[in-house]
């Protein structure tokens, strides 16, 4: 987060004056009567008020141009801001129209032929054309800073063309599976051409920002907001609410109180606890569905770049596959799933979340790694590491068999698994280090971890979940970003991620997917450890109606789309509450203390402390 500092040699000011106690206790009243929110009843709110939706959310944005984000919050953002060619539908999944209303693919799968629609327009009032997609994806084709996001989706392109502005034709090196879901934000060429870096361009210095979402994103604070307001012209239709704002909570526990007092519209990732807790409180519902999410546990194989280079220090005793299933033998997933998620989730098996019926993927009985301590150490005998008389394993080189593991500061699950790691490692003597860290993005880069709890949302089509563990994944050097989860690269995974990308037979391309699912799961570098529910909650005062995805049954933060903000409607209570401002209870507070120390005849100082909130 960053602060404001004083450089070398500027001037340090006047010290202020005290001022008595009573005349301090009138200065911070009037300053309280200017911060404090007006408040307004539920039927002023619904009688004309703005209507203001506010999301909880802990996760940093990494970046806002759609061509370098990666993250949860980033990429949902996008959903709300650009077009796609296609959505996909809230009910099962499946390809629907989007920017492009129709779509036909030549008799030698080669060719795809888009319809764009004619009823959109930028923003900033320009009209969308099919220019506006050729040049997007030309971009990440010529670009490759432009690619690191999304590049695995346009690898396969050969040429892409606009022969008129309703028109838009894709010519494909080889067949291509994930044409009719190409999640790419489409932008506007009249405002990107003028980018000159897009490996440092992050998209966060001009508000508002030229989309054609349903939402336009109107004013962004590094870990303070994200500010949304309705795109009035909307092909599908405006948003009913007046605004959407993302609000940061480093403590998921401040935000569960802050959607009690109705300071928050909307919380996500509950523990159990918190789910329990709010089941029974007034206007608050609990939706608790199966997720697209899968909790992994990764190794780290040997951090490399595509040009052949290694770097980080991650512990080579990890490059032994014996180890690494030794490890993964020595996790009690199902005590885990009841322990820790309370039964709100199901135990990992495969790489899609079962959700996903067609991709879902169980290994066989014979292939199977179960909870088998015995087994683990078997494993790590045979691999070199022996129990001394003290219990610990050292290696042949005599150090001891000690790891890290680097998890998420933000996630209080992350924190609960790596204490039945410490402990189910710990007899077989094997030591943790557990890393809980704000920024895991720098580490995990830099190939600076052995371990680390990893997971990722999973979409209808599994192909970028895929892709993120092939070669063509790796950075290009050490220095560059690249998509790759955790450095993996298989030569078997990758043939096999080329034959499902360029099979058309569904059914056949569900039985490519699973066997580099059931891969994966033998190089033993990815252990699912559980599928956690989407476990969230949301103000029914404010919220009237919303729409999960899957409708019957799923999920409303990190869509795939924009259909849960974009549908919900306002309750009764929906007000507005200005950013920027101390909150009541804040002010108040501070207005009384003063009050109190006047009755003692104190004197107050005011002036900023080291450490104080001055963020930039």
């Amino acid at each position: 987060m960053a602060r404001r500092t004083p450089s070398r040699g500027t001037r340090r000011p006047p010290r202020p004056r005290s001022l008595p106690a009573a005349a301090l206790t009138a200065v911070l009243a009037l300053t309280a009567a200017a911060l404090l929110p007006a408040q307004g009843s539920a039927a002023d709110a619904a009688g004309g008020g703005r209507k203001v939706l506010t999301v909880a959310v802990s996760q940093s944005v990494d970046s806002l141009s759609p061509f370098l984000a990666q993250r949860v919050i980033s990429t949902s953002v996008h959903r709300l801001m650009y077009p796609f060619l296609t959505d996909y539908d809230p009910k099962d999944g499946h390809a629907v129209a989007g920017l492009a209303t129709a779509w036909k693919v030549s008799p030698s799968k080669l060719t795809w032929t888009y319809t764009i629609r004619g009823d959109s327009r930028w923003s900033d009032g320009q009209p969308v054309t099919a220019r506006d997609a050729a040049w997007t994806f030309t971009k990440m084709m010529s670009d490759r800073s432009a690619a690191t996001a999304s590049g695995s989706f346009v690898a396969n392109f050969d040429k892409v063309t606009a022969p008129d502005p309703t028109t838009l034709v894709i010519a494909l090196k080889r067949p291509q599976a994930t044409m009719t879901a190409l999640d790419v934000p489409i932008v506007p060429e009249h405002v990107w051409r003028e980018v000159g870096d897009f490996a440092t361009f992050n998209n966060d210095r001009h508000f508002p920002v030229v989309g054609d979402g349903p939402f336009v994103l109107s004013d962004y604070k590094a870990d303070r907001y994200i500010k949304l307001k309705p795109n009035k012209s909307f092909w599908r239709g405006a948003p009913k609410f007046d605004e959407l704002d993302f609000t940061y909570y480093k403590d998921n526990d401040a935000a569960v109180a802050a959607l009690r007092k109705g300071e928050v519209s909307f919380v996500s990732n509950l523990t159990p606890a918190q789910a329990s807790s709010l089941k029974s409180a007034p206007h608050i519902k609990v939706n608790d569905a199966p997720g697209r999410r899968f909790l992994a546990l990764a190794t780290n194989p040997g951090a490399r770049s595509r040009d052949g280079r290694t770097f980080g220090d991650g512990s080579p005793a990890l490059l032994d596959v014996r180890v690494r299933r030794a490890l993964f033998a020595a996790i009690d997933r199902g005590m885990l799933v009841d322990k820790v998620f309370q039964g709100r989730a199901v135990e990992g098996q495969g790489y899609i979340p079962p959700r996903f019926a067609d991709y879902f993927w169980t290994p066989s009985a014979a292939q199977r790694t179960s909870y088998d301590p015995a087994k683990a150490a078997a494993l790590l005998d045979e691999a070199g590491y022996r129990a001394g008389a003290d219990g610990v394993r050292h290696g042949r080189d005599g150090r001891p068999l000690a790891l890290r593991l680097l998890c998420h500061a933000v996630d209080p699950n992350d924190k609960a698994i790596s204490k039945y790691l410490q402990e189910w490692w710990g007899k077989l003597g094997v030591s943790l280090t557990v890393d809980c860290v704000d920024n895991v993005s720098d580490p995990w880069a830099a190939g600076e971890y052995d371990l680390a709890l990893d997971g990722y949302s999973v979409s209808p089509d599994p192909d970028y979940v895929l892709s993120i563990h092939t070669c063509a994944a790796l950075p290009a050097t050490p220095k560059v970003s690249g998509r790759t989860d955790d450095f993996v690269c298989d030569r078997r995974f990758d043939e096999l991620y080329a034959e499902q990308l360029a099979e058309y037979d569904t059914a056949k391309r569900a039985d490519l997917v699973k066997e580099m699912e059931s891969r994966l799961y033998d190089t033993g570098y990815i252990n699912v450890m559980a599928y956690p529910n989407a476990v969230e909650a949301y103000r029914t005062d404010q919220i009237a109606s919303i729409t999960t995805m899957p409708e019957a049954a799923g999920n409303l933060y990190g869509q795939d789309g924009y259909w849960s903000w974009w549908s919900a409607v306002p309750g009764a209570g929906a007000g507005a509450e200005p950013h920027g401002g101390a909150s009541a209870g804040l002010v108040l507070g501070i207005v009384a203390g003063a009050v109190a120390l006047a009755g003692l005849g104190s004197f107050l100082v005011l002036r900023r402390r080291a450490g104080a909130d001055d963020r930039e």
